[in-house]
């Protein structure tokens, strides 16, 4: 799945961390995910509004922040989808691979998080 764009292996660049341009972003590497999106959007600005804070945008920011830098990037998608596979299939939390699967998923996402810059508390 990598790329020879010149972004290495990247399907497209990384967008700033704004709610449009991470937007513009999923519409190019994952179309079938803006529906998502937007209705995790529309729930974040609903908390915000209704808690007058910001808490929740700048949590929707992470979340999705993360969720573009694992979509552009073949090998963070390839990590998660592999590391999701193993958290369901061990069946259980008492399973001893459910661990290391779950360590991989959150490593993966550190990932994500630690690249797409997303690195502040909500």
């Amino acid at each position: 799945m990598a790329t020879d764009d010149g972004h290495g292996g990247e399907l497209i660049p990384r967008p700033d961390r704004t709610p449009g341009a991470l937007r513009i972003a999923l519409a190019r590497i994952a179309p079938h995910r803006l529906e998502e999106m937007e209705r995790q959007k529309n729930t974040a600005f609903a908390l915000a509004a209704e808690h007058d804070a910001l808490g929740p945008i700048h949590a929707w920011l992470r979340t999705w922040a993360r969720e573009v830098e694992v979509e552009r990037r073949p090998d963070l998608f390839e990590r998660r989808r592999r590391a999701l596979a193993a958290v369901q299939a061990t069946g259980s939390n008492a399973d001893p691979a459910f661990r290391p699967a779950m360590d991989e998923l959150r490593a993966v996402e550190a990932e994500a998080e630690g690249e797409a810059g997303v690195r502040w508390r909500c």
